[in-house]
């Protein structure tokens, strides 16, 4: 049995309280997950292009206000 197919079978048979750690603890896992590959991608340069896309819109006046 892989691992995924395990935590799926543990996280089924969370109380809600237990759930609800749990998906509180995982929201933060992920978002710092996240974090660190938005962090790499930049270090890289991987987003240079789309920020460059993006100065040239807003500088052409291509952009509106949210």
């Amino acid at each position: 049995m892989g691992t995924v197919m395990e935590i799926e079978q543990a996280v089924q048979k969370l109380s809600r309280n237990e759930l609800a750690s749990f998906r509180e603890w995982f929201f933060g896992f992920d978002a710092t997950a996240w974090d660190k590959q938005f962090e790499e991608d930049v270090q890289a340069g991987r987003l240079n292009e789309l920020a460059d896309e993006a100065i040239r819109d807003l500088r052409e006046g291509r952009c509106s206000d949210l």
